[in-house]
């Protein structure tokens, strides 16, 4: 399993993933779902992967391929937007589908993914996207501003309550790790590290990219603060009425 968020906010975006694919009782696996491409003073795009880990390899590698083509169709470098961006992406999704699908149907493998795509093209503002398996996507909105995948439940109550697009990015960062731990303290398939991208708008660089780790002093205080002032507030709220 997996989590992943993207934040759309008025002064940029927040990307971040874990990077567990397997946790059972004798194994636990991790692999980066995060990749980035970047051409400085020119573009910032994320994208981050949930879902079966071959095709989304597989459609990163392949976009990876295009980059540099000089194809306006296929090359993120000569893309104008962000739209035209996920439009070859989504693109990349379908071709893998078009080569592998078949395949992976007849032997009953669950051949779907989720992406979450982010970034800033020069002259136009950051976007976020969300793209479905055959390919198709929505774009967030300042009423919508967030998207996860994977293991969604545990993490979204805290965006539903607290998440606002004029937030600073700071807070929408705190917000964001708070809504992690709260998924892996529910669901073990999602676990450390957490790749987190904080992007500025008009920055067009990944300066405000960390990982944090099993032990990080950040992560540690979260989960302590957190527990401790949720139990602090249902502590103040008065038990109901047995009776009529």
């Amino acid at each position: 399993m997996t989590y992943c968020v993207g934040v759309l906010l008025d002064g940029g975006l927040i990307m971040a993933s874990d990077s567990r694919t397997n946790a059972g009782v004798d194994v636990i696996a991790t692999y980066r779902k995060m990749t980035i491409w970047q051409k400085p003073d020119h573009y910032v795009v994320s994208i981050l992967s949930a879902g079966n880990l071959s095709f989304t390899q597989s459609t990163i590698s392949l976009v990876e391929e295009w980059n540099g083509s000089g194809d306006e169709d296929r090359d993120i470098g000569m893309a104008k937007t962000m739209y035209r961006v996920a439009r070859i992406v989504g693109e990349a999704m379908r071709e893998v589908q078009k080569v592998d699908g078949a395949s992976m149907a007849q032997h009953n493998t669950d051949f779907t993914a989720t992406l979450i795509l982010g970034g800033q093209i020069k002259g136009e503002r950051p976007r976020l996207f969300h793209l479905y398996t055959p390919g198709n996507f929505i774009e967030a909105a300042p009423d919508t501003p967030f998207f996860q995948a994977g293991e969604i439940k545990y993490g979204r109550p805290v965006f539903d309550r607290i998440l606002k697009f004029g937030m600073p990015i700071e807070q929408a960062a705190k917000l964001v790790l708070i809504s992690f731990d709260s998924t892996m303290r529910s669901n073990l398939s999602v676990g450390l590290p957490v790749d987190l991208l904080c992007y500025e708008k008009d920055t067009l660089s990944t300066r405000h990219l960390r990982r944090l780790g099993e032990g990080d002093g950040y992560m540690t205080g979260i989960r302590k603060q957190w527990g401790e002032g949720l139990r602090s507030v249902f502590e103040t709220i008065a038990p109901p009425s047995l009776d009529d």
